[in-house]
Parts: C-alpha cells; structure tokens; sequence
C-alpha cells in the first residue's frame, strides 16, 4: 500500500473511532491555506481540528512528536479558512487535536496546540 492510500485509511480509522468516541464528523481531508486538516469534528460545544498520525511501532517517536511547529502553523492555516467561509461556526471555541494510531493503539491529545 503507497504512502497516500495508507494516510486515507487510518485517516478513516481515526475518524470512526471518534465518532465511536461522541464526536460529529463534519469533514474530512479539507485543503485550504497551504494545509490540510484530517479531520474536522464537533465535540459538544468545539470545534476541533484533528491532525493524524501513524506509527507501525515506536522506533522512530511516538506519532505526536511528528506534529512540529511548521505542521502546526499549516493546520492553524487552514483552520482559519475553513472558518472563514463557514460562519454558522464562528462562535464556537475551537481545539487542536492529534489523534496517534500506532499499531492498534489510538491514543487522543485533546488541546494538542494552541494559535500561539
């Protein structure tokens, strides 16, 4: 399997198990502002932007380690324009997530990064 088509299914995992979690699933792969969001969900009263990442093992860091500050400047990016043309979210407080899928593993960082 190709590096893309892998990204898309644990993209997908990723996805199921957060809405197996509660969450609404608004979109996924949205493009816009030079990034790319993963998944964009409702949790109760947020928004929440979620980057995923997958590790077949843990030889080279944990999946989080991989969201630097460059990668989180081009999802907080493209959050921004995903906002600026939906204005029915515009009051809502927004969260940066990472969902970590290693092996079978899921592992959720709510709040992973801010707009600093």
């Amino acid at each position: 399997m190709n590096r893309r088509k892998k990204g898309t299914e644990y993209e997908r995992r990723a996805a199921g198990w957060l809405r197996e979690q509660g969450y609404e699933i608004l979109e996924t792969n949205f493009r816009g502002g030079g990034g790319e969001i993963d998944v964009i969900a409702r949790d109760g009263a947020y928004l929440v932007f979620v980057e995923v990442k997958y590790r077949q093992n843990r030889d080279k860091g944990e999946g989080m380690e991989a969201v630097g500050a460059e990668k989180r400047r081009r999802i907080i990016r493209a959050a921004r324009v995903y906002l600026m043309g939906r204005d029915r979210y515009g009051d809502l407080p927004c969260r940066f997530d990472v969902v970590s899928i290693c092996g079978e593993e899921v592992t959720h960082l709510k709040n992973a990064f801010g707009l600093s």
